[in-house]
């Protein structure tokens, strides 16, 4: 039995509900979260300053050292890098720059080589120093206390924005599988791990558990899948499959249709490798609007909103 997808008449009242149900969250745990990430990224972007003697030595020993350091140093041009910028500004690769940008070197580069792209990326980087952030350097001098640490709070705003998105984007995943787990011990429920590679089947009536991966494709061609909660309902389904549900928010309405795209890869993998029977939903919170939702219905995908989680009720939990 269906229970949102084929219920179009509700879909502009249930996006104005999850968006505000978001909202109000964002609004409570964003600034903590920003503030929080901001101390802490200032305090790794003065100790940045400080290991590169104030940003005058910018050597590639410091980036073999300390790749990590590449998203600071970006980040103190004027303007800004992207990471795309730099490749293309110092002639580099992209792999490479990614790589560096993860706190990691390229161990399969010979060393002249990957010196000549540290020495390249440098180049562009201190050539675009901001002089309105590190105002002792046109002055050759070194900085006074106020003025390092002014400087790396001004850095430390340009990366928190970044850096602030994933811990809001985790933050609000581990909200909705709490939300979820709340719900389903309140209906008796146990959280238990499922043995992995275990077939799915044998899964112990009345539990359930997060972020299981499953093996989906062909003998030559095998994928895992990633679901994040199995639940197995006390009465087993026909098929004895757990329900699998994935939780989903978004705090726009821009990148919803990557995500309907990855989902409907998604289910039709399990559905090559279950069955058509399998029972798949997505855990809605915030901005999907209905030329989202009216895709999932066309794929099959059904849905609950967090904001009306009894809506699980209707699976026979």
């Amino acid at each position: 039995m269906a229970i949102n997808l084929d219920k179009p008449q509700r879909w502009k009242e249930d996006t104005r509900a999850s968006v505000d149900h978001y909202n109000k969250w964002f609004m409570r745990f964003a600034p903590q979260a920003f503030r929080e990430t901001r101390i802490e990224v200032t305090k790794k972007v003065e100790q940045a300053i400080v290991d590169s003697n104030d940003m005058r030595d910018l050597s590639p020993d410091l980036l073999l050292s300390w790749p990590g350091i590449l998203p600071t140093l970006r980040m103190s041009c004027c303007p800004p890098l992207a990471v795309d910028r730099l490749v293309g500004l110092a002639y580099s690769n992209k792999s490479l720059v990614g790589k560096i940008e993860n706190g990691r070197l390229a161990i399969r580069m010979s060393r002249p080589m990957l010196a000549t792209h540290l020495e390249n990326i440098l180049r562009v980087i201190k050539g675009l120093l901001d002089p309105d952030i590190f105002v002792w350097i046109p002055e050759n001098r070194k900085p006074t206390k106020y003025e390092r640490h002014r400087a790396s709070t001004i850095v430390a705003d340009r990366l928190t924005g970044a850096v602030a998105n994933p811990i809001i984007k985790n933050a609000q995943e581990k909200r909705q599988l709490a939300e979820i787990e709340t719900y389903l011990i309140s209906k008796g429920y146990k959280r238990k791990p499922h043995p992995p590679g275990a077939p799915l089947p044998t899964m112990e009536p009345g539990t359930f558990c997060f972020h299981y991966s499953l093996v989906t494709g062909t003998d030559t061609h095998k994928v895992n899948v990633s679901v994040d909660v199995l639940i197995q309902p006390k009465i087993l389904r026909k098929n004895n499959l757990p329900i699998m549900v994935e939780a989903k928010s978004a705090g726009d309405f821009t990148n919803t249709n990557k995500r309907r795209k990855e989902e409907a890869k998604k289910i039709s993998q399990l559905k090559a490798s279950y069955g058509g029977s399998i029972t798949y939903l997505v855990f809605l919170c915030g901005y999907f609007d209905s030329g989202y939702l009216g895709y999932e219905a066309s794929d099959g995908i059904d849905w609950v909103w967090e904001h009306r989680i009894e809506d699980f009720d209707q699976l026979g939990l």
